[in-house]
């Protein structure tokens, strides 16, 4: 097949390198990781982008997760133009907003109190501030690949694009303020239980259910059950960071599959339908340290934005109504079908999913956390990731990141993808001969 062009992607991108760090707003779009330019996106529908030259990818980012009703669904899209000629900021409240919390509550019966944000990183840096307002103590442990947003304190070995440039430690970042981050590894029990020994000023553990900065990594029962033992043991606060599994994994998220009741929950991506908007929250006794009943402050002129607001309910709104476990069953026939192709061509991978997520790693060995990562094999996934492209797919840009599926990906797309594996794998064997 003729060799697509991206001509008018590489001139956007030299352009913005003029004006921008990298080029980009968030460093894994760069393409450093997988070579080339990065694409320059023109319009989203359904499962497609297409790039400013034309050319359309079906697509298995998804924006990083909120793209599960497919991209730019009508009935979103129509409440969010009727929102709009309403205002588009108030920093006042809206009925909404409440609306709002209470679906979030009725899915997710942990956030008994809630508080919206606009990102990811804002919901985790304000929920970390929650727990050190209420248990009194400055030390919390992340897990190393774990990635809870760019707050100074969690940027030590965070995932993401701090793996894919293989620079877990940010500059800027005084020592001072990660003193009190105790990084262990995920899926260790045995580490987590000496930090907390070794540690008195330690009341908080921050986690992702289910790793997906680091690729798609699941909690083994062991260290869960260890992380349980640690809440009502040593009464340590737990905050499941699910920025990515909420309304993904599951419609309650990941804990309502681990069957876990943290202390705190942090949600993003999903809950905004594709707008900038987050929530943190959990125990009411915990929450009510945020200000104004309690001391521990958190403010924003565009919390509770009415427009997100709008977006999010509509998408909540239809989740209710989808059934998870097709969306399970279309990720496990993505993985199961990679693993075995690659069986019968001799290419080491390692794959899993849950509901809407699923990922691999191209190595032979058993990957449980970012320790283990290492020995995956990033060059072959440079190859895999241009080859799709080719081929009109759009994966993540880089090794270490989760892929996502939405509710409108059907059977013969995924045919489709895992008949182009098959033949990127014959390449792979015929390039080793």
């Amino acid at each position: 097949m003729e060799e697509k062009s991206f001509s008018r992607s590489k001139t956007a991108y030299e352009q913005a390198k003029k004006l921008m760090p990298g080029g980009v707003n968030s460093p894994v779009r760069a393409f450093q990781s997988v070579g080339g330019s990065p694409l320059f996106i023109s319009k989203a529908d359904g499962t497609s982008l297409w790039d400013i030259d034309g050319n359309q990818y079906t697509d298995f980012v998804g924006s990083w997760g909120p793209a599960i009703l497919g991209h730019n669904n009508p009935s979103v899209r129509k409440a969010v133009q009727e929102a709009c000629e309403g205002g588009l900021s108030f920093g006042a409240p809206t009925l909404k907003e409440t609306t709002l919390a209470q679906e979030i509550r009725e899915a997710v019966p942990s956030m008994e109190k809630l508080r919206l944000v606009n990102s990811g990183t804002e919901a985790c840096m304000s929920a970390m501030r929650v727990a050190r307002g209420y248990t009194k103590k400055p030390g919390f442990i992340k897990f190393s690949g774990c990635y809870h947003g760019h707050c100074d304190f969690y940027l030590v070995k965070a995932g993401s694009g701090a793996l894919t440039f293989g620079s877990p430690n940010s500059g800027g970042v005084p020592a001072n303020i990660v003193k009190d981050t105790h990084l262990i590894p995920y899926n260790d029990p045995q580490a987590l239980k000496e930090c907390i020994a070794s540690h008195s000023d330690i009341g908080t553990i921050i986690l992702e259910p289910m790793m997906g900065n680091c690729g798609f990594i699941k909690p083994e029962t062991e260290f869960l059950e260890t992380i349980r033992e640690l809440q009502s043991e040593h009464n340590i606060c737990i905050i499941f960071d699910e920025v990515m599994t909420g309304f993904r994994v599951a419609f309650g998220g990941a804990q309502s599959i681990l069957n876990f009741k943290p202390d705190l929950s942090t949600f993003g991506k999903v809950i905004g339908g594709g707008m900038p908007l987050a929530a943190y929250g959990g125990n009411s006794k915990i929450m009510a340290c945020v200000a104004p009943e309690g001391d521990v402050y958190q403010a924003g002129t565009l919390s509770g934005n009415p427009i997100a607001v709008t977006a999010g309910l509509e998408t909540i709104s239809q989740l209710k109504n989808k059934d998870y476990l097709v969306l399970d069953q279309q990720s496990k026939k993505i993985s199961e079908g990679m693993k075995s192709i690659a069986s019968d061509y001799n290419l080491p991978i390692q794959t899993d999913h849950c509901g809407g997520m699923f990922g691999f790693f191209f190595t032979k060995h058993r990957i449980n956390n970012y320790e283990t990562s290492s020995h995956l094999s990033t060059k072959t996934y440079q190859r895999f990731f241009q080859y799709m492209l080719q081929h009109n797919f759009y994966f993540a840009p880089s090794a270490y990141e989760a892929s996502f599926l939405s509710f409108l990906h059907t059977n013969p797309q995924i045919e489709l993808f895992l008949k182009h594996f098959k033949n990127f794998c014959e390449y792979e064997m015929e390039q080793s001969v």
